[in-house]
């Protein structure tokens, strides 16, 4: 399959390009895709290669010695991931696998640096990603270190429930612990107690927000 300038146009690294520019910047991408539950990137090894999500979603995340496993992001289409050892020539910081079907775009190390010398504006478009990117985690160790479980859950719900679209997959309750820092029988528990609050209620195995700003005070009231 071709690489789409329309999508490289709406990808916030290359924001402000012309189509003909973002024409000539396509060939240093490739195309990759991947099937639910696939690694993409394994923690500590080497790539040099970072990605942009053309379609699907990506969870990334790190592994514990004990094997824990604690999600640092979901990466939906537009947004990218592992820029880290691309710009400090070091391993992966953590690992990727597909949520479901994705098609990836892959940029090599080697291929950012003829990028940038070509179209050097490229290079504050990328300092404003990775600047977004310092907030999110900062937001997640302020949530692990400070806001209680429930208030987690109902954060985590408020993201991703009730979006049926493949920008927001829906997730597990495994994978809400496993963003949320606890386990999964914490997590059915919380849910348990927001049902008996009347804020959510259960259809089948799918989530169903019943009071939306219930929910966003549970939120602003756990920290």
């Amino acid at each position: 399959m071709a690489i789409e300038v329309e999508f490289l146009k709406s990808i916030p690294y290359f924001s402000g390009l012309s189509l003909t520019e973002l024409d000539a910047i396509k060939q240093f991408v490739f195309e990759k895709t991947a099937e639910r539950g696939e690694l993409i990137l394994l923690e500590g090894e080497s790539a040099g290669v970072f990605f942009f999500v053309a379609s699907g979603a990506v969870k990334v995340f790190k592994t514990s010695a004990e094997g824990k496993e604690q999600i640092l992001n979901i990466v939906r289409p537009g947004e990218s991931f592992n820029e880290v050892p691309i710009f400090d020539d070091g391993t992966n910081p953590s690992s990727a696998q597909a949520m479901g079907p994705v098609v990836l775009y892959g940029v090599r190390k080697d291929s950012l640096q003829s990028i940038l010398r070509d179209y050097p504006q490229i290079a504050l478009n990328i300092i404003k990603v990775l600047a977004e990117q310092v907030r999110q985690l900062v937001s997640l160790v302020e949530d692990l270190s400070f806001r209680h479980v429930i208030g987690r859950v109902a954060k985590i719900l408020l993201e991703y429930t009730g979006d049926e679209t493949a920008l927001r997959p829906r997730l597990t309750q495994q994978e809400m612990a496993a963003m949320a820092g606890t386990a999964r029988e914490v997590v059915g528990r919380s849910l348990k107690a927001l049902e008996e609050e009347g804020v959510l209620r259960f259809d089948r195995h799918r989530i169903v927000i019943t009071d939306k700003k219930a929910l966003q005070k549970m939120v602003e009231a756990s920290l």
